[in-house]
């Protein structure tokens, strides 16, 4: 049986548990938060975030791009893991979530996953409550205290988002999973070397296994590699989906392209990093 949002959720404002009703989030404490047109929840009150969001452009890029099945077998490693490490999860949120590509493909390796997808934009969780209409699409900031429970999720996934450790750690199960994705150096560097792309720095994997080493321990660590063949369409799409997109005006983003000169055979490496709740330490 799937659960109910009641025993997965918190009121942002004031930490009491949530029902979900059609179209809408309330709480014992009479809080409500009505569902957009689309099917997401927008919980951020007050002032919201002071991080920009990805833009409609971004996304649609993001989701055609995707679409194409470019980072496929990233997202299969990533089931791959939560069914070889996590085999009984009930409840599986993205913390950065998107429009829903990873959380899907990680939801439907369970029959009655619950997932909750989390994002500052939109404009992307507009795409994750058509593909994910069996759970939840919260407009959210990572960086805050999450809107859900202690210990209750199974898996967490973090792909290419900020990350918020002592979060992580409080709402993971005790047995919970946590999966990373980071890009490596070599990530796109063909374009990268062409100043296309930001450049990624080195050791980001190590980064992410410090941040988390005060209440979370690594257990397994993946590089996946492998080449694409990108055509100009794609490679104008792999810019525009990521913050280098916010460096170009349309202009000067068509010309890079032009100069490109055609397909472009590119690297696509990334590191999955799984986590699960450190032991304690006995004297």
């Amino acid at each position: 049986m799937r659960l109910s949002p009641r025993e997965i959720l918190l009121c942002p404002v004031c930490g009491a548990a949530v029902d979900h009703r059609p179209d809408s989030l309330i709480c014992s404490g009479g809080h409500r938060f009505d569902a957009a047109r689309q099917g997401y929840f927008n919980l951020l009150t007050g002032r919201g975030t002071r991080f920009e969001a990805d833009s409609a452009g971004m996304v649609e890029a993001r989701e055609e791009f995707l679409a194409a099945g470019y980072y496929g077998p990233l997202r299969d490693a990533l089931a791959a893991a939560a069914v070889r490490l996590a085999p009984q999860s009930r409840t599986v949120v993205d913390a950065g979530a998107g429009t829903g590509y990873y959380l899907r493909a990680v939801a439907d390796c369970f029959p009655d996953a619950f997932p909750v997808a989390l994002d500052i934009s939109k404009f992307a969780l507009r795409r994750a409550a058509r593909r994910l209409p069996e759970g939840v699409s919260l407009v959210w900031d990572v960086w805050k205290p999450l809107p859900l429970q202690d210990r209750s999720v199974d898996v967490l996934l973090n792909v290419f988002a900020p990350r918020n450790p002592a979060e992580f750690a409080r709402v993971l199960k005790p047995d919970g999973l946590l999966l990373v994705v980071t890009p490596q150096p070599g990530h796109l560097a063909e374009l990268r070397k062409q100043a296309v792309l930001l450049q990624v720095p080195g050791g980001k994997d190590d980064d992410v296994k410090r941040s988390l080493a005060a209440s979370l321990t690594e257990v397994e660590r993946t590089r996946l590699e492998y080449a694409v063949d990108l055509p100009p369409a794609a490679v104008k799409r792999a810019i525009l989906m990521g913050p280098a997109a916010r460096h170009y005006d349309p202009g000067q983003l068509d010309a890079v392209v032009e100069r490109l000169d055609g397909h472009q055979r590119v690297s696509a490496a990334f590191t999955v990093q799984a986590f699960v709740r450190a032991s304690p330490v006995h004297a």
